[in-house]
């Protein structure tokens, strides 16, 4: 079962959730990949906007929860809105996935639920590898030597948390009140994969990457199919 949560306000972005991107209301392209996939058999949007609810209702296959008022607001944390939806709708595994992330793929979800169940694991989140000079606060360089000025491509990766999506069980939500849990593995995502929309210039870069993958204002059968 796949949760997507999708609030009305949007500090950075003002309307981001249901701006129009690429010819459609951002929140649609994730719904139409998850409805396009073959091991999602049902879509849970969780949302304080009765536009969205409305809209995802009319447009898709989905089931709406209406996000309580104490769960409402900037400063809520998305492990406690998850745990509210998963005492809501039981399942025997979860995918939760965001609709900022707009270039992700019906074949990534349907390749990290493999990866998940072909592991011994109790939880799955994406990532991407990152390869540059990270330093701490302190100026102490994290994942390089200062004395050993090797081409960033020679570094070690260290790897970044996207939040494209995430794979647990009720079972070990319960246990770590985390959607990662204690033994996690990583399905690793390309940067174009991963784009991840939280400022203003997140939405131009995903807008011109979508549109140079899919065409301008592409149906959902042109991308689902590509």
């Amino acid at each position: 079962m796949a949760l997507v949560p999708m609030k009305a306000h949007s500090e950075r972005v003002p309307n981001k959730n249901i701006r129009e991107f690429n010819g459609k209301p951002l929140f649609h392209w994730i719904l139409a990949a998850l409805e396009a996939t073959d091991v999602v058999d049902k879509i849970v949007v969780d949302t304080d906007s009765r536009h969205i609810a409305r809209e995802a209702r009319d447009r898709f296959a989905v089931e709406v929860i209406d996000r309580p008022y104490e769960l409402r607001g900037d400063t809520v944390s998305m492990n406690e809105i998850i745990g509210h939806d998963i005492a809501a709708v039981d399942a025997d595994l979860y995918l939760q996935t965001h609709c900022t992330n707009p270039m992700l793929r019906p074949e990534t979800v349907e390749e990290a639920v493999e990866r998940y169940r072909t592991t011994d694991t109790d939880s799955l989140f994406s990532a991407t590898p990152v390869q540059t000079r990270l330093w701490d606060a302190d100026g102490e360089p994290i994942n390089h030597r200062r004395d050993e000025l090797i081409p960033t491509q020679d570094l070690n990766s260290v790897y970044e948390e996207n939040s494209n999506l995430y794979l647990f069980t009720g079972e070990s939500f319960a246990k770590s009140r985390n959607r990662i849990g204690d033994e996690p593995t990583m399905l690793l995502l390309n940067a174009e994969d991963a784009v991840d929309i939280d400022y203003p210039i997140d939405f131009k870069i995903a807008e011109f990457l979508h549109r140079d993958r899919y065409g301008d204002s592409p149906s959902f059968e042109e991308v689902l199919v590509t």
